[in-house]
C-alpha cells in the first residue's frame, strides 16, 4: 500500500522545484525501473506491484531502498501514466557536474530545449549512437522532468548531462571543433567530423541562438528536399549523430 504521506511526496515530484528540494525524482514504468535496478543507479524507494516483486525484486541483490507492494491504481494515483501495471521507482538525482568530453570523443549541446519528450528522445539517440555527454542551458528543461525520463527509456543511466550558462563554458572550448546546426551552413552529408567536438542543437522554435552563435566554428546544416517548415529536434539530432558515425 502507499501511504498518503508517500503518495504526496510521489506528486510533488513531477514538479521541478519538489524535486530539486528532495533530490528525488520519479522514473515509471518496468523498463526504466529494471534499468535502474541492474545498474548501480542510486534508488531511494520503489513501489510495486506483487507480480513485479516476484518476478524481478526477490533476487535482486541491489541494496539501500525501501520497497512497498502496490496496486495498479495506487501506482496510476501516484505518478504520471494512464496505466501503470508494473512500478514506480524514486531515484536520486546526482550532483550537476562539470561534464568534459575527451580525446575522442563527441558531445551533444542543448540550447534552449524545452520539451520534455524531445529531451528524453535525445537520451535515447545519444545512448544509441554512443554519446554519453550532453551539455544543456540552464533554460533547458530538466532532464528529470519524469516525461523525460520516461522518453529516454532507461537511456538517462548511461547518457550524463550537465546544466550551465552554454557561452561561458563553450567560451572555455575554444581550441575545440564547435558544430551548429543552422538553416544555412555546411551540408551535413559531406561534412567530416573531426574525431572530437561539441555539436550544438538549437530548439525548434528559436534555433540557436545569439548569445551561443559566435562560440560555432563549423555551421552545418540538414539540405531540405520537401515543403515541410522546420524538423524536429529530435529527428534533426538523429540525422546528425548518424552522419557523425557514417563518416568515421
Amino acid at each position: 500500500m502507499i501511504s498518503s504521506k508517500w503518495t504526496k511526496l510521489l506528486n510533488s515530484l513531477q514538479v521541478k522545484k519538489y524535486r530539486k528540494l528532495h533530490g528525488l525524482f520519479l522514473a515509471e514504468g518496468a523498463k526504466s525501473v529494471l534499468e535502474m535496478l541492474y545498474s548501480d543507479y542510486p534508488i531511494h524507494a520503489l513501489f510495486a506491484t506483487e507480480s513485479f516483486i516476484c518476478e524481478h525484486i526477490r533476487d535482486s541483490k541491489k541494496p539501500g531502498f525501501e520497497l512497498f507492494a502496490a496496486t495498479e491504481e495506487e501506482l496510476v494515483r501516484s505518478g504520471t501514466f494512464q496505466t501503470n501495471n508494473s512500478c514506480l521507482a524514486v531515484g536520486i538525482i546526482p550532483p550537476n557536474n562539470l561534464l568534459i568530453p575527451g580525446p575522442d570523443e563527441h558531445a551533444l549541446v542543448l540550447d534552449g530545449v524545452q520539451d520534455p519528450g524531445n529531451l528524453g528522445t535525445i537520451l535515447r539517440i545519444a545512448d544509441w549512437y554512443g554519446i554519453s555527454k550532453i551539455i544543456c542551458s540552464e533554460d533547458s528543461v530538466d532532464v528529470y522532468n519524469p516525461k523525460t525520463i520516461a522518453g529516454s527509456m532507461g537511456s538517462f543511466i548511461r547518457v550524463q548531462t550537465y546544466y550551465c550558462n552554454l557561452p561561458e563554458y563553450l567560451q572555455s572550448y575554444s581550441g575545440t571543433p564547435i558544430y551548429g546546426t543552422f538553416l544555412e551552413g555546411e551540408d551535413v552529408h559531406r561534412t567530416q567530423f573531426g574525431k572530437s567536438g561539441f555539436i550544438v542543437m538549437g530548439s525548434e522554435s528559436h534555433g540557436i541562438r545569439k548569445p551561443v552563435s559566435p562560440f560555432i566554428t563549423r555551421k552545418i546544416h540538414i539540405p531540405r528536399y520537401g515543403g515541410a517548415e522546420s524538423l524536429n529536434v529530435g529527428i534533426a539530432t538523429a540525422v546528425i549523430c548518424d552522419n557523425l558515425r557514417r563518416g568515421e
